[in-house]
């Protein structure tokens, strides 16, 4: 069995595989630090709550219970999915060497980098015979043009590492293999947007299998605006954010990360669902959900120029896989690029939603980082996956 682990500052998520890659089990701690939180697994039915006052404690709570279950002594090896890895582009076995890297870079990714050291870590002096594999979000994308890497600032900053890396690298991976075996390999080659939307969201101009450009840029805060993050802002509106409000970089970067976006427009909310639904009575709700299909459109304009055309659009993500309503307004008026929607195959949220004879097939796919992880544990330790 393989455990892959997917933790952030309020949630922990966990999944077992076989040596088939089957998931055999999976689950949650959400609403760490809250107060109220929640272990579920396989299923919504199966929950209850823990002690997770902090991160540590959640971790310890997670571990407790995992050792508990019979399969978790079947386990062999943790992989770790990791936001940000600079320039590595492939996974690798976490050793002492590693971690003190991972340190090291901190500075880069403070949102996410110091909550998934602490959980290797802790599963490495709970667990300290068993391997660990790191994954990184960011490895999709370590071979972009360099064109695409460069950001216009001077350049002792690029020389420092302020670059375009790119994220969601994990999905990104994944839908690629799935559009392989479901569109053959000629399809997979070809000019493709993929579009990862959900509370975090980017998009990825694809060719020739590899990743030309990507929304998301030297952090995960940059490109389309999010559930509680902008994307890309004009710079002088932090400056002036700043002084206005008299802000420290440590407000400042809670203000992008975690007050901005759908939250921040709308001033209610940052699940899109409850946008849809307040709508047409809240005119921030209405704003907010049409700025981010704005956004997305206009991202698939730019990377549909990038790619010199395209030949498919796949929508993934929480919003991608499940608002209908989000991707026919994200799409309309694209049908000067070949693109448009079957309503009624729209509304189900079918696997291909673009009518049969549409010049560009546009696709909804679930996506599946964990089984991204698995497989790149299987890789790096030669285990017998398939």
């Amino acid at each position: 069995m393989i455990l892959t682990i997917n933790g952030g500052s309020s949630s922990i998520k966990f999944s077992l595989f076989n040596e088939s890659l089957e998931e055999k089990l999976k689950g949650k701690i959400d609403r760490i630090g809250m107060g109220d939180s929640l272990l579920t697994y396989t299923g919504q039915k199966n929950k209850f709550p823990v002690k997770a006052v902090d991160l540590k404690e959640a971790t310890d709570s997670l571990i407790d219970w995992l050792e508990k279950q019979k399969i978790f002594g079947q386990v062999r090896a943790i992989g770790h999915r990791i936001v940000h890895g600079m320039e590595r582009n492939k996974p690798a076995i976490i050793d002492a060497e590693l971690i003190a890297a991972l340190k090291d870079i901190i500075q880069y990714d403070p949102d996410h980098l110091p909550e998934e050291v602490e959980l290797i870590e802790a599963f490495r002096a709970h667990l300290p015979g068993l391997p660990q594999v790191a994954c990184f979000d960011t490895a999709f994308h370590a071979g972009l043009p360099r064109i695409a890497q460069l950001l216009p600032i001077p350049r002792r900053f690029d020389e420092a590492g302020i670059r375009r890396y790119g994220f969601h690298g994990l999905s990104y991976a994944y839908l690629m293999g799935k559009l392989t075996e479901i569109a053959g390999t000629k399809a997979a080659k070809g000019r493709i947007i993929l579009a990862h939307l959900g509370s975090g969201a980017s998009l990825a101009a694809v060719k020739e299998g590899k990743s030309i450009d990507t929304s998301m840029g030297f952090t995960p805060v940059g490109g389309i605006m999010m559930g509680s993050r902008p994307g890309d802002l004009d710079p002088g509106t932090a400056w002036f954010m700043i002084q206005k409000e008299k802000l420290s970089a440590a407000q400042f970067n809670d203000l992008i990360n975690h007050q901005s976006g759908l939250i921040g427009v709308s001033e209610t909310s940052s699940d899109i669902q409850d946008l849809l639904k307040n709508e047409q009575t809240d005119k921030r709700a209405a704003e907010a959900v049409g700025l981010f299909c704005y956004q997305v459109k206009k991202w698939i304009g730019a990377f549909a120029a990038a790619l010199g055309g395209v030949d498919t659009l796949v929508f993934s993500g929480g919003i991608g896989e499940n608002a209908p309503i989000v991707r026919a307004r994200i799409c309309e008026g694209l049908g000067f690029l070949g693109i448009a929607l079957d309503p009624q195959r729209n509304a189900q949220s079918a696997p291909l939603i673009s009518p049969d004879t549409g010049a560009v097939p546009v696709r909804v796919m679930h996506t599946n980082e964990a089984l991204m992880i698995a497989k790149s544990v299987t890789t790096v330790l030669k285990l017998g996956g398939s």
